[in-house]
């Protein structure tokens, strides 16, 4: 080693997930790389007055954890407003919405989100059913999937949305009877419509956010992001964040590619493949193969209880498939969203025509319902399945939810099929989907090993069968998540020539248990050798 140590922590309990040294109970770092692991004596001998050691004691020091899905951008900016995650009713919903007009102040947009849809089954999904609580004031409110949203005829006028209209992708403006907007829209194309008539936050507003999104990031022991809301915007956002010293996260970005888009179009995203700076980069497409079950946009291989699920986002699936073959020629990783079975066949399709670079993995997000023929093939075929068994928050023992009566008691069975998938050998990343569901890392992996929320002890469990081991669920936010982007060389893992990214906890989240998960205290992260959280 020629460099001495710029940041050292010694004195910890260091579970390295490195095969050739599990436990260590010291780090050197330099330069953002890690440059030795050892005991106390071998580390603290190779720093000097200006090395920062950090005391360990009493202290776990993991590799830097990553979520493999969220989205840090959008997210920050549709979390604006008033949060209704825990609203149980249309009464805690009017309410929320009535003292947020009160804090807007008059004429102003109310805007809400984290909505469910349990409130809606005897209404349906209207927005006139927020009249007395909105004053006439322009609303919307998004829904927890992100896909969704309900808005009142105030806002329907603002956009001069007045009856169903076209969309070139699975997107819809939904009508009553007699053609009348309910308020109810699904997917972005419909909320676009409303979304840019609305109030824009200037450029540095938006920044601001941002940054204090990444730094919350880092609070719950974040260090690398695959964020999935990529576009040449967003590269410029992460170039300027870089320049100001505020990117702490790393970040993986992949460029959206959408239905109607033109050839010119997808030429123009390929020249983005090998953007990248010191903490972020490129090189990955992203695809939308379906929708949610929730609202009946999953494409799914039978019709759900409604009689929805038949139509694919892309409405010409060939065209999804040459999309992902011209991106996979040119050396991208191809990313799907594909929520339902009939989803998840038709992408592992198009990657096994298409093929893959050298060393890269095509991946599937979400895989929230898998046929039992399509199972083995993740593995087989070299198919990631990244999942967030955090999604299942919203699952009510008695079926009641709006997931599981949509897919009906026969396919409950196949959902969220992690413990068959990582049996069989497939690349198993776990991450949040944020703003689906919370970015907070520690609740998902209490998600992934109990089947249900940490803390409620006795509570519901939502496949059982289907759970990881403590073990298995720290590689899914580590290791697996590095294995998912080509990175097992440079992250996941406590190695020298490692990246210097860290999460410290207050005890051993492989050995604390699942219910202490949540509430385990996140005492350091160190991201490209610098720390940015210490507790």
């Amino acid at each position: 080693m020629s460099a001495t140590p710029t940041l050292a922590i010694v004195g910890a309990r260091v579970r390295t997930l490195d095969p050739s040294r599990p436990f260590a109970s010291a780090i050197a770092m330099s330069d953002g790389q890690i440059v030795a692991v050892g005991d106390d004596a071998d580390i603290r001998s190779l720093c000097n007055r200006a090395t920062e050691i950090i005391d360990g004691t009493g202290v776990t020091v993991v590799p830097g954890l990553a979520d493999p899905h969220i989205h840090p951008f959008m997210g920050a900016l549709r979390t604006q407003g008033v949060d209704l995650t825990s609203a149980r009713d249309l009464d805690e919903i009017r309410a929320a919405i009535a003292a947020e007009r009160e804090r807007v102040g008059p004429g102003k947009w109310i805007v809400g989100w984290g909505c469910t849809f349990e409130p809606f089954l005897e209404t349906g999904i209207r927005g006139s059913v927020f009249d007395a609580a909105t004053g006439g004031q322009p609303t919307f409110i998004n829904f927890f999937d992100g896909h969704s949203a309900v808005v009142n005829q105030a806002a329907l006028d603002a956009a001069r949305i007045d009856g169903p209209r076209p969309f070139s992708e699975a997107a819809a403006i939904v009508c009553d009877a007699d053609g009348a907007p309910t308020g109810e829209l699904q997917e972005w194309a419909a909320l676009d419509l409303v979304e840019s008539v609305m109030p824009q936050l200037t450029d540095e507003e938006m920044y601001d956010i941002f940054v204090k999104a990444f730094r919350t990031f880092n609070s719950v022991g974040l260090t690398n992001l695959h964020a999935m809301d990529g576009d040449p915007w967003a590269i410029d956002m992460l170039r300027r964040m870089e320049e100001r010293g505020d990117l702490t996260c790393r970040v993986v970005l992949p460029m959206w590619i959408k239905p109607d888009m033109d050839l010119a179009e997808w030429d123009h995203l390929k020249e983005y493949r090998d953007e990248k700076g010191r903490r972020w980069r490129a090189g990955v497409a992203k695809f939308f193969i379906d929708g949610v079950i929730e609202s009946g946009t999953a494409w799914l291989t039978r019709p759900d209880t409604h009689g929805d699920g038949l139509a694919p986002f892309w409405p010409d699936p060939d065209k999804y498939k040459a999309a992902v073959a011209l991106f996979a020629r040119s050396g991208h990783q191809c990313i799907t969203h594909a929520v339902g079975d009939m989803a998840v066949r038709c992408a592992l399709d198009a990657y096994k025509a298409a093929g893959a670079a050298p060393g890269i993995h095509h991946r599937i997000e979400h895989c929230e319902l898998v046929e039992d023929s399509d199972l083995p093939r993740f593995a087989a075929e070299g198919v990631v399945a990244s999942m967030q068994p955090l999604h299942m928050f919203a699952t009510r023992e008695d079926r009641t939810d709006a997931w599981s009566e949509r897919v009906g008691e026969d396919r409950i069975r196949r959902q969220f099929r992690t413990r068959e998938l990582k049996d069989s050998g497939a690349i198993l990343p776990l991450g949040s989907d944020w703003m689906v569901a919370h970015y907070d890392p520690r609740k998902g992996m209490a998600w992934a090993q109990l089947r249900r929320e940490g803390g409620n002890v006795g509570g519901f469990q939502v496949g059982p069968g289907q759970a990881l081991t403590p073990l298995e669920v720290l590689e899914g936010y580590t290791s697996e998540a590095a294995r998912t982007v080509s990175e097992s060389h440079l992250n996941g893992r406590i190695a020298p020539g490692f990246r210097a990214d860290l999460t410290a906890f207050a005890a051993d989240p492989v050995e604390c248990g699942g219910d202490a998960l949540p509430t385990l205290p996140v005492l350091l992260t160190v991201t490209d050798g610098e720390v940015v959280h210490r507790a």
